[in-house]
């Protein structure tokens, strides 16, 4: 029995959210419901309607493909999967694949907390700076700022992959989640898991805290320089927007925060924190700027009413 208990883990049982067979059942239509009409239908309408309509070239929508393409990859990462295990029995996940999701799921994650604190500076010297925001925010800045946060989520994604499985897994295979995630697999490790522990705070001082501050940094600025405006549709046109903003980055990086930074909870509470951001933050972003945009359903009235009539066969 200690023989076996020693033994290399090959693969790993996720437990899931639910053991009922009728939650079970209500979670996969939700779930696939909200992933394949909200995310998935939301973010390629976005990905696709920004290169073909020449409005929505600019700094701000560019930032917004790049979250769009982070969210589909992120949510996609993680919901599929989770679909199938609702209809299974065993739920099982093999070391590789185990492997890869925590990586591409901390490479996408990570990239979002990036991008969501260019897209604040972005829109801090919009309304901070109108008169310098063609020469400050250049497509050169763009693509830097961009490509940099796409190069600290794969770096920082690295890190933690790594301090998360270079330790000896063998015995206990039992995740308690929906997913493989970096502090449900520390549990099972057969070792001391301070040093990985520390490397995976410090990673999230990085790219969690350090963001969020420079967020919370730029929004008092906007709110200041709102505030000592005269116009009042001006005021209320830049509150919406930024408070859709703050919206998304309060239930991203406030659920991310608790999961990696705090005090461990139950295992209960750690699974609805990360529905949080696994699965409801990526379908906010079609839904704040897709749906409520008025460029974004301009440029596809204009792509619908393009193409629809053509399809038809009306003549003239």
């Amino acid at each position: 029995m200690r023989q076996i208990n020693q033994t290399q883990v090959t693969e790993f049982l996720l437990l899931g959210l639910s053991d009922g067979p009728y939650t079970q059942q209500l979670l996969l239509i939700l779930f696939l419901g909200l992933w394949s009409l909200v995310t998935l239908l939301g973010n390629l309408l976005l990905m696709s309607l920004v290169p073909v309509d020449s409005r929505l070239h600019t700094p701000m929508y560019f930032f917004l493909c790049n979250l769009s393409l982070a969210d589909l990859c992120f949510s996609t990462n993680i919901v599929p999967q989770t679909l199938v295990h609702l209809l299974s029995r065993k739920k099982f996940i093999s070391f590789t694949r185990c492997t890869a999701q925590l990586l591409f799921f901390l490479i996408f994650g990570c990239t979002r907390c990036a991008l969501l604190a260019v897209m604040s500076y972005d829109r801090y010297v919009a309304i901070c700076n109108p008169l310098h925001y063609p020469s400050i925010m250049t497509w050169k800045v763009c693509v830097q700022l961009a490509t940099g946060s796409w190069t600290s989520g794969i770096l920082v994604s690295v890190v933690d992959t790594t301090f998360t499985l270079r330790l000896p897994y063998r015995g206990n295979n039992n995740i308690a989640h929906f997913f493989c995630e970096a502090p449900a697999l520390l549990i099972l490790a057969s070792t001391d898991t301070h040093t990985s522990e520390m490397a995976i705070f410090l990673m999230g001082v990085v790219i969690l805290l350090i963001p969020i501050f420079l967020i919370l940094v730029s929004y008092g600025h906007i709110i200041v320089t709102v505030v000592k405006r005269k116009s009042t549709v001006g005021s209320l046109k830049a509150f919406s927007t930024c408070g859709s903003h703050l919206m998304v980055v309060i239930l991203f990086y406030g659920s991310a925060i608790i999961t990696y930074m705090t005090p461990k909870s139950s295992e209960q509470q750690e699974k609805l924190v990360s529905v949080f951001y696994a699965m409801v933050t990526p379908m906010l972003n079609p839904l704040i700027y897709s749906l409520r945009n008025k460029d974004v359903k301009g440029a596809l009235r204009k792509l619908t009413t393009r193409n629809f009539p053509c399809r038809l066969g009306i003549s003239h």
